[in-house]
Formats: C-alpha cells, structure tokens, sequence
C-alpha cells in the first residue's frame, strides 16, 4: 500500500507540473529524457491537489483519457529510479506543501534569495523552519464561510442514525437525498447548520428539539482551495493555489516574500472584489507577534506588494544590525528599537549619520537628545560607535600591598586612603621611597616619590590623587639581588641554594644532600666575597678563603658552630686523595685463569695481571699478544717482558684494558700486488721469497722494495733495500705479507713552454762557463 502511495504522489506532482504548463502536451512527454521528467517531478513539488482534481484540471486544459493514461504509464516507468527528494502526498486532501503556481507558464527554479541578507524581514520567507501553514487538525473556526468544493459532514444521531457528505457546487448549493438544493454559498458554519437542520425536518420530525430524541450536527470535512495572485515587488510573482484556510503570509511565504531589494515590508495590501481590505505591517509580527492584519484569504483575493519607500541602514553597537524600512513619521529612536535598542558598549551621546544628497554624501552628528525627534530619510547610514576603553576615576596601587588594583578615585582622593583600601602595607614593604606615575595636562608621565615611612607615621603631610595615578611600593626582596650560596666538591647535589639568614655549613651540606662518597670533612673551606672589611689582607686579595673541619654528622666544634655564611659565599668540600672508584682490566686467551681482574694500584703493568692470571698456557703465542686499549691494539712483545719486567714495553695496566694471548698460528697470509693472494700454512724454513713464489711470485705492478710483514701482534716489519739489494723481513707464524703496487708517476709540473725557457737559460749558462775556461786558458 505504501509503494501505491509513494508513486500516486509522485505522479500527482508530475502531473500538476504538466497541467500548469501550457506547452507541455502529452505528445511532447514521449520525447523528454528521464532526467528532464526527474527535473519537473521535482519542481512540482510544491502541490497539494490530489490526483482527481489533477484529472480534472487536465481534462478542463484539453487532454484527453487517452493522454492522461500515457502520462500515468511514463511516471510509473520512473517511480523505481525517482530520487529521494520526490517526497510523496500523505493523502487526498493533503496540505503539507499546498502551493500551484499558475504563471509563468512553463516551471522555472525559484529566484535565488540570499539568506543572510542583512534587510531587516527577508529571513522571515527564506526560513525552511518556517512555513505559516494551516493547522488542519483544529475545529472549523465558527467565522468560516462555505464557498464551492467545500465538503460537509451531516450527522443524524439518537433514535435515527444517518450520515451525509455533500459537497458545495460550483452554483453554492448542497444536495441531500430526498431533499431539494440547498444554497449555503457564503455561509458561516453556524449559518448553514441552522439552514440544513430546518430542511432536514422534512425526514426527520422534530430534529434538535427538546425531547424529541433525535439531533444533527454540521461540520466541515475536506475544504476547498482557492487561487490567490501576488504582484508587485515579490521574490516569485504569480497566481497560487492555496488552502481556503491559509492567511496572507502563507501566501507571501509560498512567493519568497517581497524582494529584498525592491519590495516594502511595512505595506502589504490585500485587495478582494477591487477594493482595499487590509494593509499588513511584517514588522507588527516581528517585532510583536501581533497577526492582527495576517487575515485568512479567500479566492480571488490579490496581495500587492509596493516598492519600498524609506530604508536606512544601522550599524555598529546595537543589537541587531541591518537594514531597516522606516514609515514617514517614524524617528530614529523607532528604528533603534527595530534593532533591539544599543549594546551594553555603545556610545550613546552621540549618533554618526552619512546622509546622500544631490551630489555627494554628508557627514552627520545625531546627538543623544535629538534621537526621539530625528526623521530618516531614505539612503541615511547610522553608525553607533564604542564607548572608550577607559575609566575616568580610577587609580591604581600595586607592589607591597595586601590588596593591589584598581580602586575608585571619588572614595580614594589621598595617598593614605588608598593604601587603606588596599588593606595596609606588607611586612616587606620598602618604606623609604614609592613613586606615583601621574600624566601631565599634556600627557607625559612624571614620577613623584614619596617616603612612605614617613606618611604613615604623619610626619609629612598627605598627597592628593589625580585621575590614572598609579601608585607602586616596592618590596625590599625586589630591590636586592637574588641572594644565594654554593656548595662544590664531595656532595651529592652540588649547586646553589637561595640564602636564608643564620644559616652554617651545616645547613647547607643537609641542602646538597649530604657528603659524597670519599669526602674529607676535615678540609672544609669557604671562599667569601670581600666587601668593606679589608684589615690583615694583602694588597689586591678580593677573595677571603675560611677553613674548618666538620665531623661526618654534621656537628661542629663550639667555636665553628658559630660560623654562620653570608650571601654568595662558595662552600668546597674535598675528596680524599686515595678514594677512587675500582678500575679493572681483562685477559682473555689462553692464561690458565682468563677473565676481568681489579686494577690493585696505579702502578700495576701488563707482568703484574698476567701473574695473578697463572701466566701463559704451553700452547700460548705471546708474540701474538696485543693490548686492546679504547678500540685501538698496542702491539706488545711479551716474551721480552716476561724475561725483563722492567722493560720499557711492559706497559701501565689502564682501565678496561683487554690482553689478548692467542694459541700458536700455523697460517701465514699473502696478499697485494701478487698473481695469487692465497692462505698457507707456516714453515719455518721457508723464506720471504718462498712465500711469494707460493703465491705466484710478483706482479709487474708490484713495490718490492716497499713489501712488509704485519706480525701477529700488529707490528709491522718492512724490506730493507741497501744498493739495490732487498733484504726482506723474516718470516713469522701468523704473519702477513704484504705487496703494495708502484704509485703512478706525477705528472711534470712545468708547462713545455716553461721546460724550453728553463732549457735555453742552463745552454746560457754553459756558454758562460765556457767562454770564461778559455779566457783562463790563455
């Protein structure tokens, strides 16, 4: 049932959308694009008529069954595909959107109309919230006069039981069974209740009264619609289709209202039967809610909207800025309320008014007393302006006071009254000096001070305030340095605490945290600033250096315990000289107990670990041993050491020093400017020269002079040439050979321009010496 509904509402707004156009016919429905059809479905919406009198008006413009029938088969076609939008009618009688526009013919989208327009009114018809509909669901208003389409229900009740549903022909009259017409055109319902009674008698003897047993009753069942035409200066101008209970702004809403660029809000005009019948003020309901001149229409009926005559724009500091219509004898003051009067900042006594005349614009002041009487004119611009952002009585009182800020200057004409407003003067306060900042006539700021001490005390005589005085007392904190002592050296929170007076060593090592690990607290000393008192002190001593001992839970001796410290003084406490933390080295290889050992001294050397290790393993390799120090090897003969303690190589153990014996190597490697860099094994009666031949001997790009061994313990071991001869190193076990290629030549440095000069000055030269071995020889 629900899917019949959707597609008959659909079809109903469609349908009237044809209907209203006068060149759309069924023919031409053939040749529109589903999206064409979607687009006038959707600006049908605004319909109410049920799908009957959407027959009927298409048969009254010249359709025939045949078209209607197609027209209903192309709109079933789409129901499937219709958008969302295309909301369906609830019902026959339906007046949620109860509006057919007549003219223009062919459907056009309503005129855009901005919504934020700042003319006071136009949000009134642009509000989708808002709609002015009329409720259905309330009993007939007993005023209402019965017009054609109109249907009534008859109620026969009591010892008869009977219910009619005539409805009002277009000639005015209703018909009943049994009955002749009964003309009820232009009736109230009271009116044709009495009527329809008195002709009901005739089949029911005495109807209504005392009794008799039997009644009736009249109401008003589906209503009719009536067609209204707004002109003038409307957003959407033409003739409506409305309910026969809608009032005039129903009908201005469903036309977007007057323009907000031409229309008048202030004198809408209702005409019936030609002549004049109510003038409506949209600002009554506005302003007021009073709906004294919104009457309910009736067909036929023509809503004139004029242009505007007065508007005026109003800006600034009230509460509703906008664009106002303003009738002849309204003032400023009126449209000041239109606006919801000024903010709580506005500026009051006067009013900035830009005024158009002939030629230019002009510059206006309103005054605050002028407001009730000052006429508008059209085009007037009124600007309200702020309120300045400051206090003509105030001043101020700031620093050493219990109660700081600002105070009034009317209760507060004294120094000594503001101070009392402020609740007193702190403990800390500086008393010999306060400054006033007070503004010259000119407004340049002068100091005044003033010895607070004094005043207070009534020794000099109070000082009068001044509008922005700005009185500020000093606390005594704030006119010193930031005072404070340090503490270094063995403690475990060294830095530096704020000062506080009688405070000792004592107290201030509890602040650190206490000693440190390895503190002495016998060499205390204290490093004081020299400031006035310089008797007994050399010449150009600026630091006075105090020494004591303290025992470790902080008590002095009595003549110490007296010592308290000054601002700035610098406490050092020393550590021990023998305190350090544990220091430790490893060995690992092959020692018959490898593994970390604790540096005992600062003297302990390489002989010293390897002894508390159990000395090499029979299998160990010392000339491989290496010290691994900070990621870098220490080449180190170990053999020497061993048999001579006090060689220079038997170096100082530091700490996380790592020695290194590995077991005895049995490969020797080759590698650089050789045919085949290779791995062998180590024989003790090869030769330098036997290993380079295991290799394939050298390459034609090979240093040979410049060959060396990389020992086992990370020494290197180069050739040694003597007249061309190469003596080169002795073989190891775990050694490796190393053949460096010849570097490429440089290239000459001198240009062959500068070689043929060079050249031609040695040829020079040798002329020289030659001509003057001749001379001598003669």
């Amino acid at each position: 049932m629900s899917v019949v509904l959707r597609f008959i509402g659909a079809l109903a707004l469609f349908l009237i959308c044809l209907v209203t156009s006068l060149c759309v016919c069924a023919q031409q429905l053939q040749s529109l694009s589903d999206e064409q059809v979607q687009r006038l479905v959707q600006q049908a919406q605004a319909t109410g008529m049920s799908v009957e009198q959407v027959e009927q008006t298409a048969l009254s413009r010249g359709f025939s069954s045949a078209d209607f029938d197609k027209i209903r088969q192309r709109v079933n076609q789409l129901k499937s595909t219709a958008p969302p939008s295309l909301s369906p009618m609830t019902g026959k009688n339906s007046l949620e959107t109860n509006v057919v526009r007549e003219a223009p013919a062919i459907p056009v989208l309503p005129e855009p109309v901005s919504t934020q327009s700042t003319v006071f009114g136009a949000s009134l018809f642009t509000n989708t919230n808002l709609t002015f509909e009329p409720n259905l669901r309330i009993p007939t208003p007993r005023n209402y006069q019965l017009g054609p389409e109109d249907e009534l229900i008859i109620d026969v009740y009591g010892n008869a039981q009977q219910t009619y549903h005539p409805k009002v022909s277009p000639e005015g009259s209703i018909r009943i069974e049994n009955l002749g017409p009964i003309y009820v055109n232009g009736l109230t319902i009271e009116q044709a209740e009495q009527r329809i009674v008195n002709r009901l008698r005739t089949l029911y003897q005495d109807l209504n009264s005392a009794g008799s047993g039997i009644r009736a009753q009249v109401t008003l069942g589906s209503i009719r619609s009536i067609r209204v035409t707004l002109m003038g200066q409307v957003v959407r101008p033409g003739t409506y289709t409305l309910s026969s209970l809608a009032s005039v702004f129903n009908a201005l809403y469903a036309a977007g209202g007057p323009s907000p660029e031409r229309g008048t809000f202030r004198a809408i005009k209702v005409y019936r039967g030609n002549r004049l019948i109510r003038t409506l003020d949209a600002y009554d309901f506005l302003l007021r809610a009073d709906q004294k001149d919104n009457v309910r229409l009736a067909d036929q009926d023509i809503i004139f909207v004029d242009h505007y005559t007065t508007r005026v724009e109003l800006t600034g500091e009230v509460k509703q800025p906008g664009t106002y219509e303003v009738k002849p004898d309204e003032t400023l003051q009126q449209v000041l309320t239109f606006a919801g009067g000024f903010t709580d900042r506005a500026y009051t006594a006067t009013i900035n008014l830009r005024r158009n005349t002939t030629t230019e614009q002009q510059l206006v002041t309103v005054s605050g007393n002028e407001i009730t009487s000052f006429l508008p004119k059209p085009g007037d611009r009124y600007t309200v302006g702020t309120i300045l952002d400051r206090v003509d009585n105030k001043v101020t009182i700031a620093g050493a006071v219990f109660r700081p800020g600002e105070f009034s200057l009317e209760r507060n004409t004294s120094l000594k009254q503001l101070i009392k407003s402020a609740e007193g003067l702190r403990e800390d306060a500086f008393l010999n000096q306060a400054t006033i900042r007070r503004l010259r006539p000119n407004l340049e700021p002068e100091l005044r001070s003033v010895d607070i001490g004094k005043l207070m005390r009534g020794e000099i005589p109070d000082i009068p305030l001044q509008r922005d005085d700005r009185v500020q007392i000093r606390a005594v904190s704030e006119l010193q340095r930031e005072r404070t002592v340090s503490i270094q050296g063995a403690v475990n929170k060294a830095g530096s605490f704020p000062f506080a007076d009688s405070m000792t060593v004592a107290n201030l090592i509890v602040l650190a945290g206490g000693f440190s690990e390895g503190a002495i607290a016998s060499r205390i000393e204290i490093a004081r600033r020299i400031t006035t008192d310089t008797v007994g002190l050399p010449e150009g001593q600026t630091t006075s250096i105090l020494t004591f001992a303290i025992d470790h839970n902080l008590r002095l001796n009595p003549a110490d315990a007296r010592f308290t410290l000054l601002p700035f003084d610098q406490v050092f406490v020393r550590m021990s000289p023998r305190y350090e933390t544990q220091k430790s080295a490893t060995i690992v290889g092959e020692v018959h107990f490898p593994g970390v050992y604790a540096i005992r001294t600062s003297a302990d050397r390489i002989t010293d670990l390897l002894v508390r290790a159990g000395m090499a393993k029979p299998d160990a390799y010392l000339p491989a041993a290496r010290i691994v120090r900070k990621g870098e090897n220490l080449s180190v003969d170990l053999r020497k050491i061993l048999v001579n303690p006090a060689d220079l190589g038997n170096l100082l153990v530091e700490d996380g020093d790592s020695i290194v014996i590995p077991r005895r190597a049995e490969l020797v490697r080759i590698r650089g400017e050789v045919l085949n860099p290779a791995i062998v094994e180590y024989d003790p009666a090869k030769s330098f020269r036997d290993y380079i031949a295991e290799a394939g001997n050298f390459t034609g790009k090979a240093f040979r002079r410049k060959s060396y061994i990389v020992a086992a313990n990370g020494k290197i071991r180069p050739t040694k040439s003597v007249l061309g001869i190469h003596r080169f190193p002795k073989p190891e076990r775990g050694m490796e050979i190393v053949v460096p290629a010849v570097p490429p030549k440089e290239q000459s440095k001198t240009s062959s321009a500068e070689r043929a000069a060079l050249l031609g000055v040695i040829a020079s030269s040798v002329a020289v010496v030659l001509t003057a071995l001749r001379i001598f020889a003669n």
